[in-house]
């Protein structure tokens, strides 16, 4: 996985404030935890109540799935409880992975 440019993880950790609504780094909320994300398979935290679609969804998250996740959940995942509704902007999406690349590699995920 390359570096982000800091530029490009500022804005994503920007665009993650939207997520934190149900999100968190390191701990579940109404929605799973981020550390951990890459390389993990759709509906696998343990102790997390994941919906049906989800945990059937076989999607392993990397780059790619979850750039095209992020664009549309509800048409990627169909049954899924995520009820947002996606961000249209392929920048802003971009922006919001390297966050989370950056966030996964660091003391957030890892401690200090």
């Amino acid at each position: 996985m390359a570096q982000a440019a800091p530029d490009a993880v500022l804005r994503g950790e920007q665009v993650y404030a939207r997520c934190q609504a149900c999100h968190a780094l390191a701990t579940d909320r109404v929605g799973p935890h981020h550390c951990g994300l890459f390389g993990r398979s759709a509906g696998s935290v343990p102790g997390f109540n994941y919906s049906q679609a989800m945990k059937t969804s076989r999607i392993v998250w990397n780059d790619k799935t979850l750039d095209r996740f992020l664009a549309n959940p509800l048409a990627v995942v169909p049954g899924s409880t995520m009820t947002y509704d996606g961000i249209a902007d392929p920048k802003e999406r971009a922006d919001l992975i390297a966050y989370l690349q950056h966030a996964n590699a660091g003391p957030a995920c890892h401690g200090p």
